[in-house]
């Protein structure tokens, strides 16, 4: 039985009525995707627009510099617990402190943000659905300038949970089971292997379906498509067939959103390929398949 998580998202009403609460801290992650015809893409870091409006007393988190392994086997894997938690103590955020994050403009992004922070064993981490353009839009306050971190770090302990991510190997083993269920969380036309930028190879891991992260957004507002429409794409992909759940895409940036998608749905089944295509299309011996080769 599929238990829903909408307490997930919330929405600027929710914010603005916990501005003041000691308990509640926000994150501003904006950045800005730059794809390139091969490869992993490029990020632009949005401090620079945070610093000209964000909400009142968020602090500003950059994916990748601060919430990715400085050397790790995947290009934006998981940073030490550790870390995360040192990182997140030096803003005030303490084992009971509610996180809530945002962001201008792609929504994934934030949704990594939101992964990589519950995988390091956060609690109670949500997003703002629809992001800064929805908190602007309806004319919600506004704050400019950097805010100052709190003098003293609070405690925070954190325990990784693995559980949530698998690697090439366990994909590897996956490959013709029926009761693993793949989703390739990218264009219509890069699951094709037909267009769209590429990570080292087109395509798409053999037995994949295809539940591009943008279909689980308005197109119009970024805000998460009602439970029951999110419900709906999973069950008539066959999702709710499966034993498990293994999203996936170039980086491991767009699956987050499938993987958010599904939690919000009530499936506690999902694993997140990490690596995704940047790792496995670097292994020549791991297969991929496009439309033509169906042909």
């Amino acid at each position: 039985m599929l238990k829903p998580r909408p307490e997930l998202l919330v929405d600027p009403a929710w914010v603005e009525e916990r501005l003041n609460d000691p308990k509640v801290q926000l994150f501003d992650c904006t950045l800005t995707r730059v794809p390139q015809p091969d490869g992993a893409s490029l990020w632009e870091s949005g401090r620079a627009a945070y610093e000209e409006a964000h909400i009142p007393g968020a602090y500003y988190l950059h994916m990748v510099e601060d919430l990715s392994a400085p050397k790790g086997t995947v290009p934006y894997g998981v940073p030490d617990p550790d870390a995360v938690a040192a990182l997140l103590s030096s803003f005030g955020v303490s084992d009971d402190t509610t996180i809530v994050l945002y962001g201008n403009g792609g929504q994934s992004v934030v949704h990594r943000v939101w992964w990589v922070l519950t995988t390091s064993g956060l609690d109670d981490v949500r997003v703002l659905d629809g992001g800064w353009q929805r908190w602007r839009r309806e004319g919600r306050p506004e704050e400019r300038g950097a805010v100052s971190p709190p003098p003293t770090p609070a405690t925070i302990s954190l325990r990784s949970r693995p559980d949530r991510a698998v690697e090439r190997e366990d994909v590897s083993r996956m490959l013709g089971n029926p009761d693993i269920c793949l989703i390739h969380a990218l264009s219509p036309e890069q699951f094709a292997g037909t267009g769209g930028q590429v990570y080292g190879r087109p395509g798409r891991i053999p037995g994949s379906i295809n539940i591009p992260a943008q279909s689980l957004l308005d197109e119009k507002t970024s805000c998460f498509r009602p439970i029951d429409k999110l419900a709906a794409i999973f069950s008539t992909a066959g999702v709710e067939r499966a034993d498990a759940v293994v999203p996936y895409c170039g980086g491991g940036i767009a699956a987050t959103t499938v993987f958010l998608g599904l939690t919000i749905a009530g499936y506690d089944n999902v694993r997140l390929y990490d690596g995704s295509l940047l790792d496995w299309a670097a292994d020549p011996d791991a297969p991929m398949v496009t439309d033509a080769d169906d042909v």
